[in-house]
């Protein structure tokens, strides 16, 4: 008999709220789950697996732990509930914010001003070493350095322009984990070696997620479509977005995506995609518009998501917009 997984529908809770989500267990049964722990006298479970706060909390986040089966066959996982104090303002700073701030694109310092200058996400790029350690990086390559064919000891020792070192995927998520109001905006490169390695990619990726119990935080993107539904499959629950543009709303909802995220070039193609997406319940984000002009297109057009090289000038736009 498979050991069975633990999961939620939901990770966070809104202020002045008490219902977080459900349990799901896989492979699904009605064993019983139960609440363990010292946490477990500020919830509920009810019969239905519904998980609720017992009252309203102010904390930013708080763990519950979950269990079930009996004696050596018991299985019991830890997962951080986040105060749900996200910021709303459509803004994602692609790389983070970098381009006016001095810092590196997709650093730790780049997601540090990001989250101070108020963006909604920050959007950063993860691939992984030879000997499957994650790090956070654009491109196949650091300065001639190739990630996925080199070990993570030498990738470790590799400086950015702004003196940090190349972070790690467990680095990042940690600075990100400090505050509860930008979402870390994760894409998952695909691999420059195989389709293989992609899926082995996203496996260790959400395995990492999981492991910093963040997945209150994190949404997902990728131009590979079976890296996506990979994810979605690992984390059911999971916020993930397509990025490549080849495929319609109908599509995405289908396989029931979290929306799309395609460049700014497909959406002027397709501007019909953006109702069609709200329609069926998809975001749509649209990538990487610096120009004022396409900012002020797609605001009119009610776009969830703006990412941009440009947060502060978007910023200022969301906030004229707010002000009216």
């Amino acid at each position: 008999m498979a050991q069975e997984h633990i999961s939620l529908t939901n990770y966070s809770f809104k202020p002045g709220s008490t219902e977080v989500g459900k349990v799901v267990l896989a492979p699904a049964s009605k064993t019983k789950v139960t609440l363990v722990g010292k946490s477990a006298s500020l919830f509920t479970l009810g019969k239905d697996n519904t998980l609720k706060l017992k009252k309203p909390l102010v904390d930013p986040w708080v763990e519950v732990v979950l269990a079930v089966g009996h004696g050596q066959n018991t299985v019991q996982d830890t997962f951080r509930i986040v105060r749900d104090e996200f910021i709303t303002n459509r803004v994602v700073a692609h790389r983070g914010a970098w381009k006016n701030t001095g810092a590196t694109e997709n650093s730790i310092g780049a997601l540090q001003h990001a989250i101070k200058l108020g963006c909604a996400g920050s959007e950063f790029d993860v691939h992984m070493s030879s000997d499957s350690v994650l790090f956070v990086h654009h491109d196949h390559d650091v300065n001639g350095t190739h990630i996925e064919k080199t070990p993570a000891a030498e990738l470790a020792k590799l400086k950015l322009p702004n003196g940090e070192y190349l972070p790690t995927l467990e680095a990042y998520l940690q600075a990100g984990l400090n505050q509860n109001k930008t979402k870390l905006i994760l894409e998952i490169k695909p691999s420059s070696i195989s389709k293989e390695r992609g899926q082995a990619l996203a496996r260790k990726v959400v395995e990492t997620v999981q492991k910093h119990k963040a997945q209150g935080w994190v949404d997902y993107i990728s131009f590979d479509y079976a890296i996506c539904k990979k994810v979605m499959e690992l984390e059911p629950s999971a916020k993930v977005a397509y990025l490549n543009g080849e495929k319609t709303p109908a599509e995405l909802a289908k396989d029931k995506m979290y929306g799309f995220d395609y460049h700014q070039n497909v959406v002027k193609k397709n501007p019909q995609w953006i109702e069609e997406a709200h329609a069926l319940n998809l975001t749509v984000n649209v990538w990487t518009v610096n120009a004022p002009d396409m900012m002020d297109w797609l605001l009119e057009r009610k776009a969830d998501f703006i990412t941009t090289n440009e947060p502060e000038i978007l910023l200022e736009k969301v906030r004229k917009l707010t002000s009216k």
